[in-house]
């Protein structure tokens, strides 16, 4: 069951997702879901469903993990360029760029709410980790 329109019912889709045993669940970086992120953070929690998500303010909010290129770095990317094309560069002239940051962040403190442990090897590696 997909969540779509400006007024999801996300309780209902919650309940669909346990009625078929999903174990886990995948948020996008979505306007729609950025408006939801505590409501979707606590309906997760209190189904006890983990959630990976594409960005940190999921994970700010209550999600397990996220993973997602880092928006800070992407912007002064996208004015760098910008700049370019103010001083007379064409467009169709400039590189063609991918991401090469990407933040892994944990939110130990939802991990341990779902009894879930976290491997070291993932909290070394993490870009932050939310007690």
């Amino acid at each position: 069951m997909g969540v779509r329109g400006p007024n999801p019912d996300l309780e209902r889709a919650f309940q669909f997702s346990i009625k078929e045993r999903v174990s886990a669940f995948i948020i996008i970086r979505d306007a729609l879901f950025l408006d939801y992120l505590r409501q979707i953070a606590d309906l997760a929690i209190r189904h006890r469903l983990p959630s990976i998500s594409e960005g940190s303010e999921f994970t700010d909010a209550g999600c397990l993990v996220s993973y997602s290129t880092n928006l800070v770095e992407n912007s002064k990317r996208a004015a760098f360029y910008v700049d370019k094309i103010l001083k007379g560069a064409k467009a169709g002239d400039l590189p063609v760029e991918q991401p090469t940051r990407f933040d892994l962040i944990v939110n130990n403190k939802t991990a341990k709410t779902l009894g879930i442990k976290i491997p070291n090897s993932i909290l070394v590696r993490a870009d932050k980790v939310i007690e």
